[in-house]
């Protein structure tokens, strides 16, 4: 059902308010099981409730509460879209900040907040539109199952996993998803507008390491000493060279760069092309390998006395189909004396950019920008599209927002001063209501 005028600027305003009233509801994630999404996912509730939107709160631990709401489609053959997001954020330290955090301030055209960019003003634009539709009386064209998660932000343990493992019954029936962290601008060499639709996400391997060795007084000679072993293997590691390595999604996207810019494609060493690439640079940049960075390091209870062990935390990231080169290169790196050890594992994601759901999410930009250029990406992080993808589900990023040039966005995920253009705002409420038409 196509909007009027002024059901759009109705539609665009709501969403803003709707973000500006999640970021005012703290739902931080501190990690280790210490969050609560209770009173976030309560308002979601409620505004879904005031239209007439049921929905369940579902929780897995106290405070840890995601909600659920079906939305009947007209097409009841076809399988089901799950529209998704997540209700937690990363904490914000106020001092660092030149606004309060969690105000919902709107001040030089954006909307300061934390959460703004990850990911309220995704959920804001879900909730908009599901309320939307609800006024008009409109059935979308198949059945849409919302689904705001807890706990994104630490794992999903208490969120999309749990949901997932413990009442799988609620996704029978769907088989596509859409989230965040994708359907967004760059603007690269020539002052071309490229939107970066996630199709692809690295996976996960943090790993332990351990040393061991000879304990001692710190004054004497000690050659089997664990700090020193570890030590030299952590700096072997951290300081790798990782060879470039090519998935189907990175070749689409690096060949569409060169094309867009007339610089040459080689897939053997694409590093020549990101220079094009402005403010995303240094995230596309980790996808064009695998990677491994020291993180953490414990040893010792005393300052005069060499420990008897000692161990370090490496991040590893792997791309699709890559995981086996990564761990094998991390114990041949860390060497036979370190203990190597997988403590996180996640898969890694790629799918096809091709397809109905492709072409829909490619045309909604388009009608409303049509010189921007639909590209997939790989991402260097994860969402829950992981989870759902132990369903069988098909999970894409697509949060659409058109962004200013000189906007380091990138910076803005758990960076301090988060915020969102409201320009940009208004243009994703038309975008992701244009293309769920049409999904």
């Amino acid at each position: 059902m196509k909007l009027t005028p002024e059901q759009i600027i109705e539609l665009e305003n709501e969403t803003i308010q709707i973000c500006q009233e999640l970021i005012q509801i703290p739902s931080v994630n501190y990690g280790e099981g210490k969050g609560d999404e209770k009173k976030i996912a309560e308002y979601v509730a409620k505004k879904l409730s005031e239209v007439g939107i049921k929905s369940e709160l579902i929780e897995s631990a106290p405070n840890r509460v995601s909600v659920v709401a079906s939305i009947e489609g007209q097409d009841q053959k076809r399988p089901g879209l799950v529209l998704h997001g997540h209700l937690d954020v990363v904490p914000a330290n106020a001092d660092d900040w030149s606004v309060d955090p969690f105000s919902g301030v709107i001040k030089d055209g954006f909307l300061w907040g934390r959460g703004a960019v990850d990911m309220k003003d995704m959920d804001a634009m879900i909730i908009a539109t599901a309320r939307m539709w609800s006024r008009l009386g409109y059935k979308p064209p198949r059945n849409i199952l919302l689904v705001f998660f807890a706990d994104e932000e630490a794992g999903s343990t208490y969120g999309s996993r749990w949901l997932v493992k413990n009442r799988c019954e609620l996704f029978k029936g769907y088989s596509e998803a859409i989230s965040e962290v994708g359907g967004f601008s760059i603007n690269i060499t020539g002052d071309k507008r490229i939107y970066l639709i996630e199709a692809a996400q690295k996976g996960i391997q943090w790993i332990r390491l351990t040393a061991k060795g000879t304990a001692g007084h710190g004054s004497f000679v000690n050659k089997d000493n664990a700090i020193t072993r570890l030590s030299d293997a952590v700096s072997r590691i951290g300081n790798y060279d990782w060879p470039q390595l090519e998935t189907k999604t990175s070749q689409k996207f690096f060949r569409k760069i060169a094309e867009l810019t007339g610089d040459k494609y080689d897939g053997s060493n694409v590093k020549p092309l990101i220079k094009h690439l402005g403010s995303a640079a240094k995230m596309i940049g980790a996808t064009i390998s695998n990677t491994a960075n020291p993180t953490m390091l414990n040893s010792g209870y005393k300052e005069n006395v060499i420990p008897q062990s000692a161990s370090a935390v490496v991040d590893g990231r792997f791309l699709p189909g890559y995981e086996d080169q990564l761990h094998n290169t991390i114990k041949k790196l860390a060497g036979e004396e370190i203990e190597v050890e997988i403590i996180v594992r996640d898969i890694a994601l790629e799918v096809d950019f091709a397809g109905p759901l492709v072409e829909a999410m490619c045309n909604a930009i388009n009608s409303e920008d049509p010189e921007g250029i639909p590209v997939p990406y790989l991402m260097s992080g994860g969402t829950d599209n992981k989870a759902l993808h132990d369903l069988g589900i098909v999970g894409y990023g697509f949060s659409p927002l058109r962004l200013p040039a000189d906007l380091d966005f990138f910076s803005l995920f758990h960076g301090v001063d988060e915020r969102v253009p409201l320009e940009s705002l208004r243009f994703g409420a038309r975008v992701l209501y244009e293309f769920l038409e049409n999904a």
